[in-house]
C-alpha cells in the first residue's frame, strides 16, 4: 500500500510521462507535493523503486521508468510480471520468485574490485588501490570487457540517482559519447564521477546537481577510463 505522498508523486509522474514524453525535474516533483527539500522527494522515489512501481535508468538524468500503476490510478499488481523485493519497516521480504532465466539480474554473481572512492562532486584524488570486493549481479557485467567498482563521494549527480555512499560499476573503457556518464582523469591526477560533453576541442563535465557548475577542460586534460553500467545501494 502506497502513502498518501507516495501516490501523489507516482500519479505527477505518470501525467507527466504521458503529456512530455519525459519525468517532470526533482524542483517540479517538490513544488508540486509541496515539500520545502529535494531529500523528501528522493525518499518518495527510493520508496516507489523498491516497492516495484518505478525503475530509476542510471545513464540519464530525470531517467524514471513506470514499471506498474496500483488500481486506484488503473493499473494491475502485478503488470508485466515486474518481482520486486518489498522493503517494509526494516525487514525484507522477497515477492513471489522469477525463473533465473527470466530474470538477467539473478545470473551468477561476480566479485569485482572496490577501487577506491571516486568524487560526484568537485574533482579528488584518483584511488587506485583495491580496498575490498563486492559481489555484483552478473546481469550489470557486459561479456566483454573489464569492470570494477568506486564508490561513491558526493552529491553532484544527485539527480542521476547516484547519491554518497553508493557503489558503482564500472566498465573499463577510454571512449565516450556524449551523455553518458563516465569516471574521468583530469590533469592527470584527479578522478571524477561527471556526464560526458564534447564541445569542439574541450571536454564538459557536467553535474546533475544545479549547486555544481560545470568544467570544461581541453581535451589533452581529460583521459576517459570508463563508463557507468550499474549502481549498488545499501541501506
Amino acid at each position: 500500500m502506497l502513502t498518501k505522498k507516495q501516490l501523489q508523486l507516482l500519479e505527477f509522474i505518470h501525467k507527466r510521462l504521458q503529456r512530455d514524453g519525459v519525468p517532470p525535474s526533482f524542483d517540479e516533483m517538490k513544488v508540486e507535493l509541496d515539500l520545502r527539500s529535494k531529500s523528501g522527494i528522493h525518499r518518495l522515489i527510493t520508496a516507489l523503486e523498491e516497492r516495484g512501481f518505478i525503475r530509476r535508468l542510471p545513464h540519464r538524468a530525470r531517467a524514471i521508468e513506470i514499471i506498474r500503476l496500483p488500481d486506484s490510478l488503473g493499473g494491475a499488481p502485478d503488470a508485466q510480471g515486474f518481482a520486486p523485493q518489498v522493503i517494509d519497516g526494516g525487514q525484507t521480504q522477497p515477492a513471489p520468485p522469477v525463473p533465473a532465466a527470466a530474470d538477467p539480474m539473478r545470473q551468477a554473481a561476480v566479485e569485482l574490485p572496490v577501487m577506491g572512492r571516486i568524487a560526484a562532486g568537485v574533482p579528488i584524488e584518483a584511488i587506485s588501490q583495491v580496498s575490498h570486493q563486492v559481489a555484483v549481479p552478473g546481469g550489470m557485467i557486459a561479456p566483454n570487457g573489464q569492470h570494477f567498482a568506486l564508490e561513491v563521494k558526493g552529491d553532484s549527480m544527485i539527480e542521476a540517482g547516484i547519491n554518497d555512499g553508493d557503489i558503482v560499476v564500472i566498465r573499463e573503457t577510454g571512449a565516450a559519447e556524449n551523455g553518458d556518464i563516465v569516471v574521468a582523469l583530469v590533469e592527470g591526477h584527479e578522478a571524477t564521477l561527471k556526464r560526458y560533453q564534447r564541445q569542439g576541442s574541450m571536454i564538459a563535465l557536467e553535474a546533475a546537481n544545479p549547486a555544481y557548475e560545470t568544467r570544461r577542460y581541453p581535451e589533452d586534460q581529460v583521459q576517459i577510463q570508463g563508463q557507468l553500467v550499474g549502481l549498488i545501494r545499501t541501506y
